[in-house]
């Protein structure tokens, strides 16, 4: 079988491997599309059909029972040429399908219908069709559903294409975003080596952990292949490592997290929140060479939501001063950012906060649960201008 159509059969098979969807499994999106043409239509067969090089594929079917046929079988590729429905009454009457081999013998191809589907450039790549074992006619509803059901195809197709060329737009973002951040926090660290004072070191110190943690949030981004969701395990390990590079002699990290996905906007305020809790202990829980343990750990709560427990076995706190320092204001900044619960259980020793939080793989809204309350009800309260907040947030 001969045909010819505008765009070449290159430019054709170009299209269809841009789409990335040729051989892949079939999909509710466009089975759905098959089944309702055919059943306004009313034919016992339907296909998304994709003309390959040497053959056409079907991305759905309905009631034909395969998945591709030889080019040289193909009634499709004769609506390539079309700017409207093309409909074929009765294959054996008319010249474009009468050789066919599928429309003739006891289960032959009777009657086809499709239109084009075509790239926003104009491409023409394949069909939506229906096809019946018997001659016939649609009606005006039918031609338009097929119409308008082929626009839906191409669109979903379309739509796909383009998130996929934004994803690969954001991970190069993503990569060039760490390389610089991770320069700026090498000159701060080379700064903070040279630094004479030890108020600037420390500041210096703090900043530089801050970006290192931005970057390693681009560098989690960029190799993730879930878009803008963040491996927390993965993540919390890095900034583990990272923290625990400036730990004070004898005062050893310890950082555990459990499998959770969030987003970027929650792995950057837990990351400010960490960083926060760890310099603190690092300065003023372990003073005169003191030794001990800080610990970050992650883990799925009884309901669903995700718990974090920053810990120190230091000297502690003293409530007096709770809540005027600048970190704990970044704290309680970040823990809304990330729409986190907050609140200090109380310790016999040293000093600790806990975040619950919801997570993308498992989203519930995040109540006040019984243990949320029990911390609540063992943090000591402070009095600011008579009024007692809900989350107590004591600082060194």
């Amino acid at each position: 079988m001969t045909f010819s159509h505008n765009a070449s059969a290159q430019s054709r098979v170009a299209a269809i491997t841009a789409y990335g969807i040729l051989d892949t499994p079939r999909e509710r999106a466009f089975d759905e599309i098959a089944e309702l043409v055919a059943a306004i239509c009313e034919t016992p067969m339907a296909a998304v059909s994709l003309i390959d090089q040497e053959r056409q594929w079907f991305k759905a079917e309905v009631g034909l029972g395969v998945r591709e046929t030889p080019l040289s079988q193909s009634i499709c590729v004769t609506a390539l040429d079309s700017d409207d429905v093309i409909e074929i009454e009765d294959t054996l009457e008319d010249p474009r399908s009468c050789a066919n081999t599928l429309c003739s013998g006891p289960a032959a191809l009777r009657f086809y219908a499709g239109a084009v589907l075509r790239t926003p450039s104009g491409v023409p790549f394949g069909t939506l069709c229906v096809l019946d074992t018997k001659p016939r006619k649609l009606t005006d509803l039918q031609r338009t559903t097929i119409r308008v059901l082929a626009r839906q195809v191409t669109k979903e197709l379309d739509l796909r294409q383009a998130l996929k060329r934004q994803e690969v737009m954001q991970h190069e973002v993503d990569h060039r975003v760490k390389n610089s951040l991770q320069s700026v926090a090498s000159f701060i660290r080379l700064q903070s080596g040279r630094a004479q004072e030890e108020a600037t070191r420390e500041v210096l110190e703090t900043v530089g952990r801050r970006i290192s943690s931005v970057a390693l949030l681009h560098q989690e981004l960029y190799a993730a292949s879930v878009g803008e969701e963040v491996a927390l395990n993965s993540y919390m390990e890095k900034l583990g490592r990272l923290f625990a590079a400036s730990a004070p002699e004898g005062v050893r990290l310890e950082t555990r997290c459990e499998t959770a996905l969030v987003s970027a906007e929650q792995a950057t305020a837990l990351a400010a929140i960490c960083n926060e809790f760890v310099a603190n202990s690092f300065k003023h829980a372990f003073p005169d060479g003191r030794e001990g343990i800080v610990s970050i750990i992650g883990a799925r709560g009884a309901d669903g939501v995700f718990e974090v427990h920053l810990e120190d076995d230091g000297v502690g706190v003293d409530p007096a001063a709770a809540g005027r320092g600048l970190g704990m204001r970044i704290i309680d900044a970040s823990a809304q950012q990330m729409g986190a619960q907050l609140a200090f259980p109380g310790r016999a020793a040293g000093h600790g906060l806990t975040l619950v939080f919801p997570t993308i793989d498992v989203p519930p809204s995040v109540p006040v649960t019984p243990a949320m309350a029990a911390l609540e009800a063992d943090a000591p309260r402070a009095n600011h201008g008579g009024a007692v907040p809900r989350y107590h947030a004591p600082s060194r």
